[in-house]
């Protein structure tokens, strides 16, 4: 139970309905204790007229006293049905509560988690898979409820019922007692090995169903891939071993259900044998009455379940205590990047990286080293240089996705690390390398979420990014549904979407992470274009590989291995021998000429 405290400050929160729920709980039993009081005395009833009716044969008194009986045993079934009916009752009403108080619970929880995990940095996300992620938040957080919910209920129900009906059996007989409660531990105890029994191979199955959901998911989504190769034999081949293997786990799990049900009916029904053998031993002793015999069958029957459901319930605490581990193992994480609290309400773009120094501290890769880059309000400075020199991370540090081990990044002559990050944010606009569409409208997906934005908005900046005559194409224009990751849109669409969608913020800053790489050279340029007249009023950061894509920059900044080797304009590198003159001449010799591109 060490890890389930942590769910203490819920079930505090939502503590009076718990306490009406244990209640009607009291309640539900109560009514269910009383029919067998009532058995009792209708039994007791039906042994004593019968006797009195032997013995007045002949009397004209007999018809009388059985007149009495029928109106008895009637007014006795008459109460019965009503407390079964009250029963039934505050039974709804105790699920009402408990059970609501657990959806309440696993509600708050999701929540709790899910603004956690976008509250914690990049390199959380770098360690742990999204698989993982939303096993934790969704099965995880359902086991945990099955311990506020069910377990909790069902103990509070078997406590409150033994607390009613033991001492009352015990009142009754304690040698009868004793042998009916003898068997149910042994069920208990039955009931916990065997369930988790079936939990660990049902854990099984879902994993195995899982991985083969998971080879056919690919398998259809690369068939392309798996024709070309001739490779379906292969595929089918796997799919057979893999699907033998589910077949196998789940027949486990059907063997271990045939033998668990015949064996606890057969525990109950031993309970019964008992209550009734013993019983009659005890009658014919006259320590008790022949009802005694009915109401303990039926006082059997209440504990039956509880008795069957602690067994139950110990495997679900278990599993709610491994799962609310896992759960507190990520929300123990704290968020080394905290927000400052001075407040920037319009930027100016000043920015300034000052002796950088940044290594991933989850791979150790060193990607930063001393880095200087100077940019003023309103240039449009550009970072060149090859695969992995570190190009991606300066516009990580700059959203501060990240902090640097070593120097200072000021904005407006402020510490970013001192700055309100959420208002800092939403002032910059940022086109990211690998572009990342939502499932909806290319509207959405450029006013990203906003839906009060105006739609006049939306079209200009889908103008700027040389969209505009694309989406007019499409049967719903800007109402076409891009589907799941923008998998409707080629790659050069995807990039205008995304650079469309950072200007519609109108952004004080505007980083281009490698933005162009997927559209040709004259959609490059329309683009280019459009943005030299609206980047006038603002901070742009252009980060690439090409050299059209920098060329019309105020400052180039060339990067190499994390370290900045040239610095000025395109027109004053080009002359000067280095890495930067020796791309361009690399770029430029690969360019189709108007005679290549003819043929």
């Amino acid at each position: 139970m060490k890890e389930l405290k942590y769910l203490n400050k819920y079930l505090y929160k939502y503590r009076f309905r718990l306490l009406v729920g244990v209640v009607f709980i009291c309640t539900t039993n109560v009514f269910q204790i009383m029919p067998a009081f009532l058995v009792r005395y209708s039994f007791d009833l039906m042994e004593e007229t019968y006797t009195q009716y032997q013995i007045l044969s002949g009397f004209e008194s007999r018809s009388l006293l059985a007149e009495n009986f029928i109106s008895s045993a009637f007014l006795y079934g008459a109460i019965i049905l009503l407390m079964v009916i009250l029963r039934g009752i505050f039974l709804f009403l105790t699920r009402q509560t408990i059970i609501k108080v657990s959806r309440h619970i696993e509600y708050d929880l999701k929540n709790e988690i899910y603004d956690h995990y976008q509250s914690l940095p990049l390199t959380f996300y770098r360690k742990n898979n999204t698989g993982d992620l939303m096993a934790r938040i969704s099965e995880d957080v359902s086991r945990v409820r099955m311990y506020l919910g069910p377990a909790i209920m069902y103990s509070l129900n078997l406590i409150s019922l033994f607390a009613i009906c033991i001492p009352v059996m015990f009142s009754i007989n304690s040698r009868l007692t004793f042998f009916v409660l003898a068997p149910l531990p042994i069920l208990s105890i039955s009931i916990y090995f065997v369930n988790n029994l079936i939990n660990k191979r049902s854990e099984e199955i879902q994993k195995s169903l899982s991985g083969l959901s998971t080879y056919v998911q690919e398998a259809f989504s690369g068939i392309r891939v798996l024709k070309s190769f001739v490779r379906e034999k292969d595929s089918g081949d796997y799919f057979f071993k893999e699907s033998n293997d589910y077949k196998y786990k789940t027949l486990q799990l059907a063997r271990v259900n045939a033998f668990f049900f015949p064996t606890i009916m057969s525990l109950i029904g031993l309970s019964t044998i008992l209550t009734i053998y013993v019983g009659g031993l005890e009658v014919s002793r006259g320590a008790i009455t022949v009802g005694n015999i009915g109401e303990f069958v039926m006082y059997v029957n209440f504990l039956v379940w509880p008795v069957t459901a602690l067994g139950w319930v110990s495997s679900i605490i278990q599993r709610a205590a491994a799962s609310q581990k896992r759960l507190n193992d990520f929300l123990k994480i704290k968020n080394d990047l905290v927000s400052g609290d001075e407040q920037v309400k319009e930027l100016q773009g000043e920015i300034r990286f000052q002796d950088i120094g940044f290594t991933y501290p989850d791979s150790g890769v060193v990607a930063l080293e001393g880095v200087n880059i100077d940019i003023e309000p309103g240039e449009t400075v550009a970072i060149v240089g090859p695969t992995g020199s570190g190009k991606s991370t300066i516009a990580n540090l700059l959203l501060r996705l990240y902090d640097p081990q070593k120097g200072k990044i000021t904005i407006d002559g402020k510490d970013l690390k001192r700055i309100d990050l959420p208002q800092y944010r939403n002032q910059v606009g940022y086109v990211p390398q690998d572009v990342f569409l939502f499932s909806d409208t290319i509207t959405n997906n450029i006013a990203f979420g906003d839906i009060d934005l105006d739609k006049e908005l939306v079209e200009s900046a889908a103008m700027v990014a040389d969209l505009y005559d694309n989406v007019q194409e499409f049967p719903d224009k800007f109402d076409t549904k891009i589907g799941e990751r923008g998998i409707t849109l080629s790659g050069g669409q995807k990039q205008r979407t995304s650079i469309a969608r950072a200007l519609i913020r109108k952004p004080k800053v505007l980083i281009l992470d490698d933005a162009l790489s997927a559209v040709d050279t004259e959609t490059e340029n329309s683009i280019l274009e459009g943005l030299k007249g609206y980047s006038r009023k603002i901070t742009t950061l252009i980060i690439s590989h090409r050299i059209s894509s920098v060329k019309l920059a105020d400052k180039i900044f060339v990067l190499e291995e994390g370290k900045i080797v040239q610095k000025g304009s395109h027109d004053n590198l080009v002359i000067q021998e280095g890495p930067y003159k020796r791309l361009y001449q690399k770029q430029l010799s690969s360019e189709p000429t108007p005679k290549d591109q003819l043929q």
